[in-house]
């Protein structure tokens, strides 16, 4: 899936006060449809099938037949969703294979194409929701398919941080997720390990203050 990173916000234009109320519409409405598209293009990848596609489009290009048939799913199917993430720019047509005396175009995800999504979002918005419940069904598909025998790693935390140490978790997250990307293998390569990985990192709203616990009883 994309590797995506949160990015600074933009820094507002210069004001101008002798224009600002006749821009302040213009300005507003692009806004608003940057969020829309924002927010369409986070809700591209709320589906499993969709996830599966950009980890098997990493270490290789291929076709929707030759996805189909590695993903047991069918070709139809894939091709819908193929096209689906190619208009949100999270897979490129990289060239092409014959098929039955035509050709039919052959796909790679690129990871950072993932950058950008999820920066105009509003905060609360239901395509976080669906995302994160997409990535939970993928993850026990995964989960099914553990090899026992194979050490792992799993950390989960909901923790307070200071900003210094956030900032260094990230940076060492970005990291993992480009180097797990970028050493990725064309799927059964000989003596290469199937790996699972998910990592989610975000700030939470600061928690109301909770009251203390009475006495027992």
């Amino acid at each position: 899936m994309p590797h995506s990173r949160s990015g600074p916000t933009d820094p507002p234009g210069p004001t101008d006060p002798g224009t600002s109320r006749t821009r302040a519409a213009p300005d507003a409405a692009a806004g608003s449809a940057a969020s829309e598209a924002s927010v369409a293009d986070l809700r591209v990848l709320a589906h499993p099938l969709r996830l599966r596609l950009l980890s098997l489009l990493t270490g290789e290009a291929y076709s929707a037949a030759e996805a189909a048939r590695l993903l047991d799913q069918s070709q139809a199917n894939v091709s819908y969703h193929l096209r689906r993430l190619h208009k949100a720019g999270l897979v490129e047509a990289v060239g092409e294979v014959t098929v039955r005396g035509g050709t039919a175009k052959r796909y790679r995800h690129d990871p950072d194409s993932g950058e950008r999504l999820g920066r105009g979002v509003p905060q609360g918005v239901d395509a976080y929701l669906a995302l994160a419940g997409a990535l939970g069904e993928e993850l026990r598909r995964r989960t099914a398919q553990r090899d026992t025998g194979v050490r792992g790693e799993m950390t989960d935390a909901e923790v307070w941080l200071e900003p210094e140490a956030w900032a260094g978790v990230r940076e060492r997250a970005r990291e993992v997720g480009d180097e797990l990307h970028r050493c990725a293998l064309p799927p059964g390569t000989d003596g290469a390990v199937r790996v699972s990985a998910t990592m989610v990192l975000f700030a939470m709203r600061a928690a109301e203050a909770t009251p203390s616990a009475g006495p027992a009883g």
